[in-house]
């Protein structure tokens, strides 16, 4: 008998609601095709579901048809991609997390207030890529304190930092700390501006892996957040896998487990979770229990953009 504890709270969070809202009520209203520029969020089934219902997933706005209804992910962009989207007429919808958009006005102001901006993320990732986007100045990333030593800024210059929502006060810390003490007029966020869902699974993990002998963790490779979970994991000295679903489990990983831990990534749907459950349950007798932990209940509101959408006549555009 293998027993699964389950972390609360996992899976999808608010934004990632939201989001995936923007794109179905589009569906719905508008009919298909909808163009999502970019992952509407990090997971594979996720996408897969919207694609089978009529979207249709680009990097470029180039691949879109003039005018039509166009979801921007959650993950935000780039000004220029809101100034593209206005030149070629396209109905846009903005399903950019209002968290993320909330570090978009910080760095804002921060600059605007004559501050060079430093921002602590993943190089590449979409966020960080819309970010530094938003910011009508320089932007220095930095993903460690070793990026902040390398940092060609003035010890005395006015800086202030935001930071990639799918990062916690945990993983930003030492390089918080590095800025500080480097820099000595330094501004940045209230740890409470720090995305309140990446920090409620990561600390639900770290109390989950007190108690099993594995992790597992419910994600896509490319979900930023889902990683740092398994890495967690890691740190706490247990063995952890990422995985999409229950076809992703090895049997070998659970021989001589008695307590299996499972949680999922602010991208990855619950039926994924109990797909896991279910693929295990396979494998061995299973009783399922749930932590303690936070229920969240914070909904954001969809954009009102949603409610003037008029329904195509064809149901076919471009």
């Amino acid at each position: 008998m293998i027993r699964i504890i389950l972390a609360q709270p996992r899976g999808f969070c608010a934004g990632v609601i939201r989001a995936i809202e923007i794109v179905d009520r589009s569906l719905e209203r508008a009919g298909a095709p909808v163009y999502v520029r970019h992952e509407i969020v990090h997971n594979r089934h996720v996408v897969d579901t919207l694609r089978a219902k009529g979207a249709v997933f680009v990097e470029n706005l180039s691949e879109v048809p003039s005018g039509a209804v166009t979801v921007f992910s959650a993950h935000g962009v780039a000004r220029t991609v809101q100034a593209e989207a206005e030149a070629r007429a396209l109905s846009v919808l903005d399903a950019t997390c209002p968290l993320v958009s909330k570090v978009h006005s910080q760095g804002r102001r921060y600059v605007k207030a004559g501050r060079t901006l430093v921002l602590i993320g993943h190089d590449g990732h979409p966020e960080v890529e819309g970010t530094i986007g938003q910011i009508d100045a320089p932007v220095y990333l930095v993903g460690s304190p070793e990026d902040v030593a390398a940092l060609p800024i003035a010890d005395d210059t006015p800086v202030a930092y935001v930071t990639q929502t799918t990062l916690s006060v945990d993983d930003t810390r030492t390089v918080i700390a590095a800025l500080k003490a480097r820099f000595g007029d330094i501004a940045g966020p209230e740890t409470s501006d720090i995305c309140y869902a990446t920090q409620n699974r990561q600390s639900a993990v770290r109390a989950l892996c007190a108690q099993v002998d594995i992790l597992l963790v419910v994600g896509s490779p490319n979900s930023s957040n889902s990683n740092r979970l398994r890495e967690i994991g890691v740190e706490e000295g247990l063995p952890s896998y990422l995985v999409a679903d229950g076809g992703s489990l090895d049997p070998v990983w659970f021989e001589d487990v008695e307590t299996v831990g499972l949680t999922a990534g602010a991208s990855a749907p619950e039926e994924l979770v109990q797909n896991v459950i279910e693929a295990l349950g396979r494998l061995h007798p299973v009783v399922v229990e749930q932590l303690e932990g936070i229920e969240e209940k914070i909904e954001f509101r969809l954009p009102p953009a949603l409610k003037r959408l008029a329904p195509r006549a064809s149901g076919k555009m471009g």
